[in-house]
């Protein structure tokens, strides 16, 4: 099973990047689940539900979020009822929409994806992450219930983030970090099986910061007074993310690598989908 997964986007530009690249992606690599995360999509922060339908349009099979799932309340209303939608599963009960759930691949595959939250320098600070985890795998466990399992966890600390693939090796197919906006160079298979990646970068202009234009952000490093509102860099954009191939027997990761498409930093295709 081919599955690819692309961090935020960031943006108009990085949304408008996944919306453009990834039908031929899809296509060519012959990819079976796409998994996006979608958000800063709205301006930075947030995102609308003609955003999601355009990715899911685009080809995206999920679209996650993070610690901005809220930030432009609309989402609110509709979060219930978008089924590829997903906020982090951590939220108190209650919350809008759903933090897990299992769909089809084209291959036919059951696939579990969950999105979470870690709690290290984040805000709001939510339920256990761990706990979570361990609650969701049991209600769905890989090789029974699930063919396949991939979790967003979005997370500001490499060391939780690490340990939490630590803590769920070999009952998931993929953990992938979210939310730092740079992509990181420790793919790995660990050794219960489980493709890791601490973040798998955004989808975003990287002449910026963070995604964000960086003229506001710098100002406020130096002068410590704010002159205006965070924008989203307008640039061409550089889509970021991870290929895994997934056994059929087990559900578990055999192959895992970067995928990096754009003007910025250096392009990669995962070498066993060439």
């Amino acid at each position: 099973m081919r599955l690819l997964f692309l961090g935020d986007m960031v943006g108009r530009s990085g949304r408008t990047a996944v919306w453009e690249q990834l039908p031929a992606l899809r296509n060519d690599l012959n990819l079976d689940f796409v998994v996006v995360n979608g958000e800063n999509a709205a301006g930075g922060f947030g995102i609308t539900q003609d955003i999601l339908h355009r990715t899911l349009e685009a080809g995206a099979d999920v679209v996650t979020t993070g610690n901005h799932v809220w930030d432009q309340r609309e989402a609110l209303e509709w979060a219930s009822y978008e089924q590829a939608f997903l906020r982090p599963v951590n939220f108190p009960k209650g919350t809008p929409g759903r933090g897990a759930s299992v769909f089809v691949a084209r291959n036919g595959a059951r696939v579990l994806v969950m999105n979470i939250m870690g709690r290290v320098f984040m805000s709001p600070d939510l339920d256990d992450p761990f706990a979570a985890a361990e609650r969701e795998l049991a209600a769905c466990p890989l090789g029974e219930q699930a063919d396949a399992a991939l979790i967003d966890f979005h997370a500001e600390a490499t060391s939780e983030k690490m340990c939490f693939g630590h803590f769920v090796d070999g009952r998931a197919s993929l953990v992938v970090g979210t939310h730092t906006h740079c992509p990181t160079a420790d793919h790995q298979i660990l050794n219960g099986g489980t493709a890791y990646l601490s973040d798998a970068g955004m989808c975003g202009d990287y002449d910026s910061s963070l995604g964000m234009d960086k003229e506001e952000p710098l100002n406020r490093f130096l002068s410590k007074v704010p002159k205006g509102r965070f924008e989203a860099a307008g640039g061409p954009a550089t889509i970021c993310g991870v290929g895994v191939e997934i056994s059929d027997r087990t559900g578990l990761a055999d192959k895992v690598a970067p995928l990096r498409i754009g003007p910025r930093l250096e392009e990669t295709i995962p070498p066993f989908w060439r």
